[in-house]
């Protein structure tokens, strides 16, 4: 019993709030509208990553700041990462959003342009850290590993490092919006090797609050025991797609202040 519902009512509950709040109004107020701007694969891929890489702080910041970065690229992020010349990407010395800045930005791009030269990819790297152990752990993981190639110290804080037992918000809202099929058109669907059925929850402050009013959640720390832990749970409401509580979580939290 959670809030004097019963598992069955609870589930109903969260189905009702993921029908209303994933519908593609939810983008005109979310940073996943950036990525939305494109049609090309890896311009999506790219937008997306860096989009979710800055998603902290005031959410009209975060699409601000994020629409202002895609103009530094040209509005061509995967040309801008392929191509950039020494001096193009210097004037990414500008940019700031809150502890991220120009040369955290620099970095990015750099290790971006190896991803894409050498290892095939955002979506390779990812779903070959997935296939190491059929999770999205190891997903992260390997994707950490890669990313930091090269020497990048202070940079480090603006990737989840989930060995050391980060949530990993930001990154598991980025493959939230890759690999789940949406069929209301919200999340992206673009990539097929990491199932949706494994995604696990971007687990933040807002969800991670309103998931222990509902009992889904009884660890404290917004940590990766916590993911999942609440994702285990959430995988009983709906094993083939649980992140889709993630609209519920999330719109409770924000927009209806539970």
């Amino acid at each position: 019993m959670t809030l004097g519902l019963t598992n069955h009512e609870l589930k109903d509950f969260l189905n009702e709030k993921v029908e209303k709040y994933n519908q593609p109004e939810f983008i005109e107020t979310d940073p996943i509208q950036v990525p939305k701007a494109f049609s090309e694969k890896e311009n999506i891929e790219i937008s997306g990553f860096l989009t979710a890489t800055i998603a902290w702080g005031n959410r009209a910041a975060i699409i601000k700041n994020a629409l202002q970065l895609m103009h530094l690229l040209d509005n061509q992020p995967y040309d801008f990462v392929l191509n950039a010349s020494e001096k193009e990407i210097k004037h990414l010395q500008k940019f700031v959003h809150r502890t991220f800045n120009g040369n955290d930005c620099i970095y990015f791009i750099r290790s971006l342009r190896n991803i894409y030269k050498n290892h095939g990819g955002l979506q390779t790297v990812f779903e070959n850290g997935y296939k190491n152990g059929h999770a999205v752990k190891s997903a992260l993981e390997h994707f950490y590993s890669v990313f930091f190639e090269t020497e990048g110290e202070r940079t480090r804080k603006h990737i989840s490092n989930v060995v050391k037992g980060a949530s990993g918000k930001r990154l598991n809202m980025y493959l939230r919006w890759l690999c789940r099929n949406d069929k209301s058109g919200v999340d992206f669907g673009l990539w097929n090797g990491i199932p949706q059925s494994a995604l696990m929850l971007p687990l933040d402050v807002h969800t991670g609050n309103v998931g222990r009013k509902l009992g889904l959640l009884n660890r404290k720390s917004n940590d990766w025991k916590a993911v999942e832990e609440i994702t285990a749970t959430l995988c009983e409401f709906d094993p083939n797609d649980p992140i889709k509580y993630d609209f519920a979580l999330f719109g409770l939290g924000v927009f209806e202040k539970f």
